[in-house]
C-alpha cells in the first residue's frame, strides 16, 4: 500500500507538471491562429466560457440568450482567428467580440421594441425584472439583499449600452480602467467619465425605486463593488 504522504507528493508533482506545461491564453490563441489547433481552442473555451456568459447575461438581461451569445462569441473567435493581433492580450480581443455581439443583440431587441427603455413602470418593466432575476439566491442571502439585487439589475438594463458596458466590466469583471479602455478602444479618461456618468444614472434610477422601502445607502459611487449585486 502506498503511504498517504507518498500519494500527496505524487499529486503535488503532477500538479507542478501540469502548471509547467500550461500555456497562456496568447500561446493558445497563436496555435489556434496558425494551426487551427482544436485542443488549444478547447482550452480557451474552458477558461473563458464562464466569464463571457456572465458578461452576456448582464449586458442583455437574458440568461438563455446569453448562452447562445457565448457560443456565438467563440464561434466568431475561431472564424476570425486570422484577425487576432499576437502583440495584444487575448482577453481584450475576446471581451470586445462578446460586447459587440451583445450590443448588436440589444439593438435588435430595441428595434423590435422588446425592451423599451422609456417604460419604467408598467408590465414591460416588471417583465424585465422577472427575466433579470434568473440567478438562484444562496440560502443565506437576506430578502433585502435579493430585492436590492433585482432593483440593481433592473436599473442596469435602463442604462445605455455604452454606460452598461463600462459598469459591467469594471464592477463585475474587475477590469482596470486601462483594460476597459483597450476593450472599448477609447482613451482611459473617456472610460472614467463614462463610469462616473453610469454610476450617477444608476443612483438616480434606484432612488425612486427604493423610496417606499427602509432607509438605505444609495450612494453607490462609494459602495464596495460587491454591493452592486447582479
Amino acid at each position: 500500500m502506498v503511504p498517504d504522504w507518498d500519494k500527496s507528493m505524487q499529486a503535488n508533482r503532477f500538479a507542478s507538471l501540469r502548471s509547467f506545461f500550461a500555456i497562456s491564453d496568447e500561446q493558445a490563441m497563436w496555435r489556434v491562429q496558425t494551426q487551427a489547433d482544436e485542443a488549444a481552442f478547447a482550452q480557451l473555451v474552458r477558461r473563458w466560457e464562464g466569464p463571457i456568459q456572465r458578461l452576456c447575461t448582464r449586458m442583455t438581461g437574458d440568461a438563455h440568450r446569453a448562452e447562445d451569445l457565448t457560443q456565438e462569441t467563440f464561434a466568431r473567435v475561431f472564424a476570425k482567428r486570422k484577425d487576432y493581433q499576437p502583440n495584444g492580450k487575448f482577453s481584450t480581443w475576446l471581451w470586445r467580440i462578446a460586447l459587440n455581439l451583445c450590443c448588436d443583440e440589444w439593438r435588435r431587441r430595441q428595434r423590435r421594441q422588446e425592451l423599451p427603455l422609456d417604460d419604467t413602470g408598467g408590465e414591460a418593466a416588471a417583465s424585465v425584472l422577472d427575466r433579470l432575476a434568473a440567478r438562484e439566491p444562496a440560502p443565506d442571502e437576506s430578502l433585502e439583499g435579493q430585492e436590492r439585487g433585482a432593483l440593481v439589475r433592473g436599473a442596469l438594463m435602463q442604462l445605455s449600452e455604452t454606460h452598461r458596458a463600462v459598469l459591467v466590466l469594471r464592477h463585475y469583471e474587475n477590469l482596470k480602467f486601462r483594460e476597459i479602455a483597450g476593450v472599448l478602444e477609447v482613451p482611459e479618461g473617456t472610460v472614467k467619465s463614462r463610469m462616473a456618468e453610469a454610476l450617477a444614472k444608476m443612483s438616480r434610477l434606484l432612488k425612486p425605486m427604493l423610496a417606499d422601502g427602509p432607509p438605505r445607502n444609495l450612494n453607490i459611487q462609494n459602495q464596495p463593488k460587491e454591493n452592486l449585486t447582479l
